[in-house]
């Protein structure tokens, strides 16, 4: 049953505002509780675009959406259906990482759920305190690793509730199936141990056996209370998300998005770069700076791409090397490598500098994933294109203060011949009476149709397979118009179509691969896009 009067308006999933009619007014028992002229949402919007324009800082504008977004969900997306370009900058990246770091100061009314290594024993309690009892769609963070800015313990839920904004916005996965969750171990931020605005635990994080067991309660109590639910695992610091990844990913629907969606968009990315420079994928020699969660990701669906290919998975490997913060990752180095470096540690000699790295490997592709701002320096681009008549350089590190180069710098040094994409948005430039409009390799082009295509048949696991298709569909999507002027993804006015088309492409692979439990559709396009939310007033009445 409906809720009547103010707990009607007080629901933002439910409330209309002024959009509220004549007759649900007098059903509702909201006469008199609103003004009395009766604004559609086309109207309701022409406004909120336009307080919304008035707003000249980036974090006013986070704080204006976010506003929006807690007293009506309807209208927030429909903001965010017809002005993606504007909007997903200031719910996503770059904006929500400066959203992250001010949380405290910013912080207005609840939205998801903290657990805290102190509710050990009552997540499932917790779990009960969330008022829709079907949740299928979870993105949960413990805050050690928020983009490039580090540990920021419970200031990073602004990553779960933006990547779900995402979902809806982009996928059409209903909000009313969205559940933020920031798991609370403390911080190893001295920072915020003094801050005094900080809302998480102000004590140093806790690890080991203790973590892991907290992490093993978090998951037992979601996958009873929600069982068809789809865990998102976000931001987690390197160690801790390879382990909780491979424990889980077989065990319970899940992926995390930075280790597969960064790997997916930069896959397809490549493939789009590929088709613009007429290079083929067995061909390519990649240098990744940074050998993270992020960068090992990408190689290994690269590796799964090429193995696909044509190349065995030993020679697509070998085309893979990284530089870490010790320099090339060779065998035989001194020092221990982690585990997760490995596969990727080659025969060769090590050098300490990604100049000398350049130099010895002679890539084809350059891709910063190191949150070290202005690591690709002239010298370091001017040799990529020595090397290459068309190099691709991906500066992918958020948000925009991390990022390795500009679009700018890049075309420049590379007089317009670099084929470049980064994590956060840059304007548009012309380089030799030629303008190019960079591509953003962000995540926001996969993760919401692999979801919204998991969910759509019931998936009971999520593989790699899944997210080498996502990256293969949008790069099948990238068109004659986004190559001239540059740009190896599409724009992102066309993200909800690239996120249907995402989903169905990820459906059909569910089915390959036997992990649907549903029927599959005669049409699986048309099943996908009756699916989605749309940001419409229904009638009540």
């Amino acid at each position: 049953m409906l809720p009547r009067g103010t707990a009607l308006l007080g629901n933002p999933i439910l409330n209309k505002g002024t959009g509220f009619t004549e007759r649900e007014r007098d059903a509702l028992g909201l006469r008199g509780l609103l003004p009395p002229r009766v604004f559609p949402i086309k109207q309701q919007v022409q406004r909120a675009i336009a307080n919304f324009r008035k707003k000249t800082d980036p974090l006013d504008k986070y704080t204006f959406l976010s506003n929006l977004q807690g007293r009506n969900e309807t209208l927030f997306y429909r903001l965010l259906e017809e002005f993606p370009e504007e909007m997903i900058p200031i719910i996503y990246t770059p904006t929500v990482g400066q959203a992250c770091l001010e949380f405290g100061a910013i912080y207005r009314r609840q939205r998801g759920l903290y657990i805290t290594i102190k509710d050990k024993g009552r997540i499932a309690e917790i779990l009960g305190n969330w008022p829709n009892p079907d949740v299928r769609m979870i993105v949960v963070t413990d805050g050690e690793r928020i983009l490039g800015l580090g540990d920021l313990g419970a200031y990073g839920m602004g990553i779960p509730i933006g990547k779900l904004g995402l979902y809806t916005s982009c996928a059409g996965v209903h909000p009313y199936y969205c559940l933020p969750i920031t798991i609370d171990v403390g911080t190893d931020n001295p920072k915020l141990h003094e801050d005094p605005m900080y809302v998480g635990l102000p004590q140093k994080r806790v690890r080991g056996p203790e973590y892991d067991e907290l992490i093993e309660e978090f998951v037992t109590a979601v996958q009873k209370a929600y069982p068809k639910v789809l865990i998102q695992w976000e931001d987690f610091g390197n160690t801790n998300a390879f382990r909780i990844l491979h424990k889980y990913q077989k065990r319970v629907l899940s992926f995390n998005d930075d280790i597969q969606g960064t790997a997916s968009i930069a896959i397809a990315g490549i493939l789009g770069a590929l088709k613009l420079n007429g290079g083929k994928l067995v061909d390519q020699k990649i240098l990744f700076l940074g050998a993270g969660e992020a960068g090992t990701g990408i190689g290994d669906l690269f590796v799964e791409a090429a193995v696909q290919a044509g190349l065995s998975e030993a020679e697509a490997r070998k085309r893979c090397w990284y530089v870490d913060s010790q320099g090339l990752v060779v065998k035989g180095r001194p020092g221990k490598l982690a585990e997760h470096k490995l596969p990727y540690a080659h025969e060769g000699q090590f050098v300490a500098t990604l100049s000398e790295a350049v130099d010895a490997i002679k890539p084809t592709i350059l891709i910063g994933v190191s949150g070290m701002a202005k690591a690709f320096t002239k010298e370091i681009v001017t040799k990529m294109a020595a090397i290459n008549k068309q190099p691709v350089i991906f500066a992918l590190s958020n948000p925009t203060s991390k990022a390795e180069c500009t679009a700018e710098e890049a075309y420049t040094w590379t007089e317009g011949r670099a084929i470049f994409a980064s994590g956060s948005p840059f304007p548009q430039c012309t380089v030799n009476g030629k303008t190019f409009v960079p591509g953003q390799c962000n995540n926001v082009y996969i993760f919401p149709g692999v979801g919204l295509g998991v969910l759509a048949c019931e998936a009971t696991q999520v593989t790699n397979g899944m997210f080498l298709i996502a990256a293969q569909k949008l790069a099948s999507l990238v068109g004659p118009e986004d190559f001239a002027l540059g740009r190896v993804f599409p724009p992102l006015s066309k993200i909800r179509e690239v996120s249907a088309k995402i989903a169905a492409a990820v459906v059909e692979e569910c089915h390959r691969e036997k992990f649907a439990q549903l029927p599959k559709p005669a049409d699986v396009e048309a099943d996908v896009r009756a699916r989605m939310f749309q940001p419409d007033y229904g009638e009540y009445i």
